[in-house]
């Protein structure tokens, strides 16, 4: 496989896409040798990386293409090595990315990575979203909700449901196996509180890399209007 990152990263509605991809590349040198310390990642191969850490975390702008275009307020929770935080602060500089979890070492990365890639768009905390949903600054905050990897959805529902502005939407990085077993357990925690979930098609990463599909939530009242 000869992926071409710049090329996808376009569309997905990054402008620069070119300098993009070799910002993308300075942040895998950083993560190589933060990983030799701190166990992030083990995906760090050139193109490895490129497919399933960038690609992978960009992908959501495809079927959500307010993510390239609007100033939303987003949270990634359980951020790990920073995907998809990096990535997206990185490709569309007006989105306010705030990357979660509850691992400090992870958050140190992140926000080193940030400050080295001059990445001022994004803030990196160390926390909880069971409990950050309680505190003044972040409760009711976020437009757009999201996670890659992390838990069960009806679990980042019941942790970080607070953490939602009104009108706010989580979109949830998953495999389609992991979208069968989610979405009737939503179905039944969400019933009576107005919200639906639905997901997007399947498609597959470059490369044979995987499947993959976004679960994402909808108020009744925006279906209707």
């Amino acid at each position: 496989m000869n992926f071409d990152l710049t090329q996808w990263a376009a569309g997905c509605g990054v402008k620069e896409a070119a300098a993009f991809a070799g910002r993308c590349e300075k942040l895998r040198a950083l993560l190589v040798e933060a990983n030799t310390h701190v166990n992030l990642t083990r995906i760090v191969g050139e193109e490895e990386f490129a497919v399933k850490h960038i690609a992978d975390s960009l992908a959501i702008a495809r079927y959500f293409p307010e993510i390239a275009s609007s100033p939303l307020h987003l949270i990634d929770i359980g951020c790990g090595a920073g995907f998809p935080s990096l990535a997206l602060a990185l490709a569309f500089p007006q989105l306010r990315v705030t990357a979660i979890d509850s691992t400090g070492k992870k958050v140190a990365f992140v926000e080193r990575a940030a400050s080295e890639l001059g990445i001022a768009n994004l803030k990196a905390v160390h926390g909880r979203s069971n409990e950050l949903a309680h505190q003044r600054g972040f409760r009711g905050r976020f437009d757009v909700l999201t996670a890659r990897a992390v838990a069960p959805a009806p679990v980042i529902w019941g942790d970080a449901e607070g953490l939602s502005a009104h009108g706010g939407r989580f979109i949830l990085y998953k495999t389609p196996v992991q979208a069968d077993e989610d979405l009737p357990a939503l179905a039944k925690l969400c019933g009576r509180s107005g919200v639906e979930w639905r997901k997007t098609e399947t498609f597959e990463l470059p490369g044979d890399a995987g499947c993959r599909l976004f679960i994402y939530s909808i108020s009744k009242q925006e279906e209707k209007r």
